[in-house]
């Protein structure tokens, strides 16, 4: 899914699970969680990527996903959009709980190279702005991962993490 992100030269940040991965935390998550930036011009390119990774609307009772109309206007108008891929689940989140979406995560995230795919460098969010998000969500998944991400965090700050 990075991959084709980035040839389609969409601007995003990883965040959720995988970005906490990427940080130091060890969570297990099943899933790709992405927040684009909202222009235009992006969303035609995320559309493009989403088109090429044949997305679908991912549902409880449609386990291979729905065809949907992937268009940018389209994916302006949710804030959170569930998908199956033929590469895994992505979840785009234009504007993550406790956030401002893309301008306010990339404040603070930095460039990670990705672990099975060492050619591909992705903007990810701070652990600062996930433990943000996810004490903001109220989720019950996402509070019982706080105390595990604060840890991290932590532990981190006693490594000397600047």
């Amino acid at each position: 899914m990075l991959r084709v992100l980035m040839a389609h030269e969409v601007e995003f940040v990883v965040i959720g699970g995988v970005a906490a991965r990427l940080r130091g935390a060890p969570i297990l998550t099943q899933d790709l969680d992405v927040t684009p930036r909202r222009t235009k011009a992006n969303l035609e390119k995320l559309s493009a990527a989403l088109r090429q990774m044949k997305a679908r609307l991912r549902t409880p009772t449609e386990p291979d996903g729905v065809e949907f109309p992937i268009d940018p206007s389209l994916l302006e108008a949710a804030q959170i959009w569930t998908l199956v891929t033929e590469f895994g689940d992505l979840d785009l989140v234009l504007e993550p709980d406790g956030t401002r979406g893309f301008e306010d995560l990339r404040q603070d995230a930095d460039l990670h190279r990705v672990a099975v795919h060492p050619s591909v460098s992705v903007q990810v969010a701070s652990l600062e702005d996930i433990i943000r998000s996810k004490q903001a969500s109220g989720r019950a998944k996402d509070q019982a991962a706080l105390p595990l991400l604060r840890q991290t965090l932590d532990e981190l700050d006693l490594q000397g993490r600047g």
